[in-house]
C-alpha cells in the first residue's frame, strides 16, 4: 500500500498546499483533513488549538503516514513543536517555508503579513522573517473576517472586495513590496487582495515553497513515491460535506473521494 502525505487544515485553506503538492509532486498519494465543523482556529485558545491539531494528527496516523503536513498557519504557529515531539515521521508546517519565499523575493525589506488573529499574536512570522533577515521590516495584520468568506465559497463578490479593502486599509501606506499570506485560506482571495494592494506589491503564498520542502524532505529520506504509482487521494471533513467537497472540486480542478468525519462542535463560553 502507498504511504501517504498527511495534510490537515482547520478548514479548506489547506487546499492550497495540497494543489500545489499535486503539481510538484503528481505520484505522491494525499489525505488531506479539513475542520470544517471548528474553523476557524484563529481566535481561539492556543491550548484548544492543539487539542484539535491533537485530534486530527491521531485520526490521521491510523493511515500510517510517512509525513504529517500541518497547512494552517494558526496550528503551525502553535502546535508545530508539540506534534513533531509526539510522531516519528516529518512534520511540515507552512510559516518558515513562508518567510524564506518573502525574503527571497523583497527588494526594499518591507514585509506585510496579514493572518488570523492567532498567527499574529503568536508573532511566529515576524520571528521566521528575522531568523533570516534581522533587518527586515515586518508589517503584522489580523484579518479575521477573510476565513469564514472562504469557507462560505464567497471568494469573488461586492462584499469580498468591501471586506478585504476595509482589512488592508491600514498596509496600503506602509510602502510594502511583498505581503505574506499568512493563512492558507487568503490564497483563495487572492485577486481580489491583488487588486487592493496594487501592481508593486508581491503576493507570497507558502503552498509552493512548503511543496518544495516536502519534496525535499522525501527525497533525503528515499522516501518518494515510485514512477508506477497511481494515487488515489482521500479527503475528510469534520463539518458541511457538501459545500467542503463542492469548494475542493472547484479549486482542485478535479474529482475527489471525500469521506465524512462528525466531531461535536465545543460549546464555547456556554
Amino acid at each position: 500500500m502507498q504511504q501517504a502525505i498527511a495534510v490537515l487544515d482547520s478548514g479548506v485553506g489547506g487546499l492550497t498546499v495540497v494543489k500545489e503538492v499535486m503539481r510538484q509532486l503528481p505520484r505522491e498519494k494525499i489525505l488531506y483533513f479539513g475542520d470544517t465543523a471548528r474553523t476557524p482556529y484563529g481566535p481561539r485558545p492556543s491550548e484548544e488549538i492543539i487539542k484539535f491539531t491533537r485530534e486530527i494528527v491521531d485520526y490521521l496516523s491510523q493511515f500510517r503516514p510517512k509525513m504529517m503536513v500541518i497547512a494552517c498557519n494558526t496550528a503551525t504557529a502553535v502546535a508545530l513543536e508539540d506534534i513533531r515531539s509526539r510522531l516519528s515521521i516529518p512534520v511540515v508546517g507552512v510559516i518558515n517555508p513562508g518567510a524564506r519565499a518573502a525574503i527571497g523575493k523583497t527588494k526594499n525589506g518591507r514585509i506585510g503579513v496579514i493572518g488570523t488573529e492567532g498567527t499574529i499574536k503568536s508573532g511566529a512570522y515576524e520571528q521566521a522573517l528575522h531568523r533570516l533577515s534581522p533587518h527586515i521590516d515586518v508589517v503584522s495584520q489580523a484579518c479575521p473576517a477573510f476565513v469564514p468568506l472562504v469557507e462560505n465559497g464567497n471568494f469573488r463578490s461586492g462584499e469580498t472586495e468591501r471586506v478585504v479593502r476595509e482589512n488592508l486599509l491600514p498596509l496600503q501606506s506602509r510602502r510594502l513590496d511583498c505581503l505574506i499570506l499568512g493563512c492558507t485560506h487568503y490564497p483563495f482571495l487572492a485577486e481580489t487582495i491583488s487588486e487592493t494592494m496594487g501592481p508593486n506589491v508581491t503576493l507570497i503564498s507558502s503552498a509552493d515553497e512548503t511543496a518544495r520542502e516536502i519534496s525535499t524532505i522525501l527525497h533525503e529520506n528515499n522516501q518518494l513515491a515510485g514512477s508506477g504509482m497511481s494515487p488515489v487521494h482521500q479527503f475528510f471533513c469534520s463539518g458541511d460535506t457538501k459545500k467542503f467537497q463542492e469548494i475542493a472540486q472547484t479549486w482542485l480542478g478535479e474529482q475527489i473521494r471525500l469521506t465524512p468525519v462528525v466531531w461535536q462542535v465545543p460549546n464555547i463560553g456556554a
